[in-house]
């Protein structure tokens, strides 16, 4: 009876501590797991009326969220999952390519019986982001892409070449061994070079996200999320034949993507809004919260 209770406790303590570091969800909040095609995925759901879902990317998990959302759960339904293999979110062995993401984000909102919402993604949430609008046009009202390439849009060829982008083409069990249990050593890499000012990208930050990537299979998951954006080009390449009619934003930190972020979205969509946060690099959610929030709403509100 005592080793149970233990045991309990042990897990409790673990849960509290894996959420210590960030800024929760409002308590109004709950979370669900719901069965996707393929895929168990970890959710978010708080507030009423329109609809709209926060994708994350690499680097984060859902967490990232808590500050718009408890902003927009005043008006808004919002809808924070997991994507498949990162955060609490089961992490099957295959289904990376953003296409199959798409269909787990349309899976999610079909157990919660929301049929159109507002979509937005950061980092490798801006991929699938622009999977689903494009696969699900008429679900998505309006579309919301932050500082990162969308795989296969032009001026892609050019974007991929970039050394910064070494790790699209790192993964395979070789690198899984060297970055076990050095996760936060591999996550450092991230905060530190695709800042504008690391420091914005606190310990506690990292702390919590360097526990949530050193998950058993966790990382793997990571690398399969960009080793097949390969495949993700090529779905992309073939969604051009039609560019995206619903109201599309863009946003890039100064330091990082900046006005590049429109420049590959008017490629793909025909009603472009450009907005470049100042001094921000990548991290748009933990350098520059007031004014990424700040876009965001008046983007949904118009």
């Amino acid at each position: 009876m005592i080793r149970p209770l233990l045991t309990a406790l042990t897990l409790l303590a673990s849960s509290v501590a894996a959420h210590a570091d960030v800024t929760p969800f409002p308590a109004s909040f709950h979370t669900q797991d719901i069965p996707v095609d393929g895929a168990t995925m970890h959710v978010r759901v708080g507030g009423k009326d329109p609809a709209v879902v926060l994708l994350h990317g690499f680097g984060d998990t859902g967490d990232m969220w808590a500050p718009l959302a408890a902003d927009l759960a005043r008006d808004h339904t919002v809808v924070v999952p997991d994507l498949r293999g990162m955060g609490l979110s089961s992490i099957p062995a295959a289904g990376y390519d953003k296409k199959t993401q798409a269909g787990d984000i349309r899976g999610v909102l079909h157990a919660l019986k929301i049929e159109h919402s507002v979509v937005v993604g950061h980092d490798i949430g801006t991929m699938v982001a622009f999977a689903y609008a494009s696969r699900y046009p008429e679900h998505t009202d309006r579309l919301v892409v932050m500082d990162a390439p969308v795989p296969g849009i032009p001026p892609w060829n050019d974007i991929v070449r970039s050394p910064m982008l070494w790790h699209f083409d790192f993964g395979g069990p070789d690198m899984e061994r060297l970055v076990a249990g050095r996760e936060r050593l591999y996550l450092d890499r991230f905060w530190n070079e695709f800042a504008g000012n690391p420091a914005k990208v606190d310990e506690g930050i990292r702390q919590h996200y360097a526990r949530l990537y050193a998950r058993p299979g966790a990382m793997h998951a990571a690398f399969a999320q960009f080793r097949s954006i390969r495949q993700d080009a090529v779905d992309n390449e073939a969604s051009m034949v039609k560019k995206l009619n619903m109201p599309v934003l863009a946003v890039g930190g100064e330091k990082s993507f900046g006005a590049n972020e429109a420049i590959v979205m008017r490629n793909a969509a025909d009603k472009v809004t450009e907005v470049v946060i100042p001094g921000a690099g990548h991290w748009l959610m933990e350098e520059a919260p007031t004014q990424t929030i700040a876009a965001i709403r008046g983007f949904i509100e118009k």
